[in-house]
């Protein structure tokens, strides 16, 4: 049910003469806003008294004050569009939905595709001999793959200070020039100085844009609404290994007197179609909901009135959005705040716990599958399968936390699915001895649904405070690259070629990430039953002080629930 607005009326017309008299061009703004009006009339007219009526944070005139001083104290750039009064439809709601998921959530997902391929991509250009050709061993491989993941994960805390500077709608594009100029250079490169000068620079460059972009959406997206349009987002991760795997077909088939290997060919074409995205990306995204009209898009995304409505919307969800302005920076004292907030720490458990998982076998995969004795082509096609698997569970999953709201429960479908493959994965006699049999296990095991996107939203819900949320989705993405450094030591030379050892590992890891998540759980109940304690002994008058006068922030205001 949305918030249903109240009736407005001019003495003496009627909606129809109005209307006629507004000009079609000059007062489109206003003609949609009074057309607005009448839907809202025509759905009060059917609604009983009972449905008329829905409660929000603001309207109690204590908090409503309190967070107007905040506002303007921030100078929030939407603090202009609050009105405590607005009501709107259902439809009204939906259409608003609808702009912010072709405007928002499918960019995000290009720009993330974006990446994807610049960081992916080295997968099909292993399998068209590329360390052969450069004179790399695997132990190379291996180097260069963690000082790509150790310059991500040191990346990730800065970038997301500089988005919070500069603003994402400016940082993130210039993000996406910057490394797709990097991986462009791969095509170029001839010895292994090359090769992990620029593994070293994609890391540094890409690292922070996940939690960038997460901060970004946040500005349009309550919080329920939040982690199915981040499973649409990062269905761009499994999504663009297909893509990859298919174009790869075509790509590494390229061969040329001044460039004779494929997979330079492959860098170069796919680095410079991230090159364009990036560009074009400086042109689609606005700085804020009100901010959505410039000289290039006159129009914007959204009529006055429903600028107002989403902002309102957002706002009584997390009223704590707009306790800062979007170019506002973090400060050192916020920023120590943030890093030493225990009440997030169960969520980054469960991530580190989470992203090992399967992780090694998933960096394996090619390369068992060209021991499995396929070619280069069919290895880059069975890999297509289980990313399509991927993207069903994820993107289910993302809607029963939806729909049911339980985080944990849904996070804890994922270790129980890892460990129903994994552990007869262990028990294997041998890959050779049934290849198809083999491949079809790894598929199913690879197919389950990723923890990353409820993880990052989980944050942003429990962060209540927007300097919070910027460290908090750098500081779990930070644990998900710690996790990749880790999952790339599990499977070990002396392990080879089955891994038991490391297939041991892995099952204990996810029992301990299935562990995690129902502690995660309980201890969010546990501290929800901590403050209601404490609210309930308050009187009215006690509680109004409290909101007046408390510097409690963020999450550690004893209003404020977790949400588990």
């Amino acid at each position: 049910m949305g918030f249903f607005s109240n009736k407005e009326t001019t003495a003496g017309a009627t909606p129809s003469n109005i209307l006629s008299t507004l000009d079609n061009h000059a007062l489109e703004d206003e003609k949609n806003e009074f057309t607005g009006r009448i839907e809202v009339e025509n759905e009060l007219s059917s609604l009983s008294t009972d449905e008329k009526h829905l409660d929000h944070v603001f309207q109690d005139p204590v908090v409503a004050a309190y967070y107007a001083k905040v506002y303007e104290r921030t100078q929030y750039e939407c603090r202009e569009y609050v009105d405590h009064d607005l009501t709107w439809t259902k439809q009204e709601e939906r259409k608003i939905g609808w702009k912010n998921d072709w405007y928002v959530t499918f960019w995000a997902f290009i720009m993330f595709t974006a990446l994807d391929f610049d960081r992916g991509n080295i997968a099909q250009a292993l399998s068209d001999d590329m360390l052969g050709d450069l004179k790399l061993t695997t132990n190379d491989y291996n180097l260069g793959s963690t000082i790509n993941l150790v310059c991500f994960l040191s990346a990730e805390l800065p970038s997301q200070l500089i988005s919070k500077w500069i603003g994402p709608d400016v940082w993130i594009p210039s993000q996406i020039v910057l490394w797709s100029i990097v991986s462009v250079c791969q095509s170029t490169i001839k010895t292994r100085s090359g090769f992990l000068a620029t593994r070293a620079l994609l890391g540094a460059l890409q690292g922070g844009f996940i939690p960038d972009i997460c901060l970004w959406m946040s500005y349009f997206y309550t919080s329920k609404e939040l982690p199915f349009r981040m499973s649409l987002f990062y269905i761009a991760n499994p999504l663009t290994q297909v893509w990859s795997s298919l174009l790869a077909f075509g790509l590494l088939k390229i061969h040329t007197s001044g460039m004779e290997e494929g997979w330079r060919w492959l860098f170069l074409i796919e680095g410079l179609f991230t090159f364009l995205v990036g560009v074009i990306s400086f042109f689609k995204m606005p700085a804020s909901v009100v901010q959505t009209r410039t000289w290039y898009r006159k129009k914007g995304w959204y009529t006055e009135r429903e600028e107002k409505i989403l902002v309102n919307k957002v706002l009584r969800d997390d009223p704590a959005k707009g306790d800062m302005h979007n170019r506002e920076p973090v400060g050192p004292k916020e920023l120590l705040r943030s890093l030493l907030d225990y009440d997030l720490w169960p969520i980054y458990f469960i991530r580190i716990l989470g992203d090992i998982g399967t992780a090694p076998i998933q960096n394996y995969m090619t390369l068992t599958l060209k021991k499995l004795g396929f070619s280069t082509f069919k290895t880059n096609a069975l890999t297509i399968p289980y990313n399509i698997l991927t993207i069903i569970t994820m993107l289910v999953t993302g809607y029963l936390t939806e729909t049911f709201n339980h985080r944990a429960f849904a996070l804890a479908a994922t270790p129980i699915w890892i460990l129903s493959s994994l552990i007869p994965l262990r028990f294997w006699p041998g890959s050779q001895k049934d290849v198809w049999g083999t491949y079809a296990l790894l598929t199913i095991l690879l197919g389950h649904a990723p923890i990353w996107p409820i993880t990052i939203t989980w944050c942003s819900a429990n962060s209540n405070g927007v300097r919070a949320r910027a460290v908090s989705a750098a500081l779990v993405n930070m644990f998900s690259q710690s996790a990749s450094i880790c999952a790339a030591n599990i499977y070990r030379k002396d392990d080879a070629p089955l891994y038991k050892r490391g297939n041991t590992q892995l099952i204990a890891i996810a029992f301990g990430a299935l562990a995690m998540c129902f502690i995660a759980k309980g201890y969010y109940i546990f501290r929800n039953h901590q403050r209601e304690k404490k609210w309930s002994k308050f009187s009215k008058e006690e509680k109004e002080d409290y909101v007046r006068y408390t510097t409690d922030i963020g999450n550690k205001r004893l209003d404020f629930r977790f949400v588990h």
